[in-house]
């Protein structure tokens, strides 16, 4: 079994992720899912209803992962770099955002 690359700053891990990520549909997911993620976590903080927050992660993980699994497949960059693909997620959201990437 091929050894599993280290990375040891963002700026090594952020074209790795961007790769795990080459298919618009996949894209376009965890796009959708974060939004939603943006829009509960407002929401729960604007109207007090803090038990909205416990659809974060379905939200987020539900479209990531189904991207993924059918349309990507492969296994999410999550379960091996749970940090740097949450900030890589936000980045990522930010390009598409702004047309860096296309959407």
């Amino acid at each position: 079994m091929p050894e599993e690359k280290q990375f040891t700053t963002f700026a090594e891990f952020y074209p790795f992720y961007l790769n795990e990520h080459a298919n618009r549909t996949c894209r376009r997911l965890h796009f959708a899912g974060t939004s939603l993620v943006i829009g509960i976590a407002v929401l729960a903080l604007v109207t007090g209803r803090y038990e909205l927050l416990w659809f974060l992660p379905l939200a987020g993980y539900g479209f990531a992962w189904l991207g993924h699994f059918v349309f990507e497949k492969n296994r999410p960059a999550t379960f091996r770099y749970p940090f740097y693909s949450l900030w890589a997620d936000f980045v990522m959201y930010k390009d598409l955002l702004t047309g860096k990437i296309p959407l």
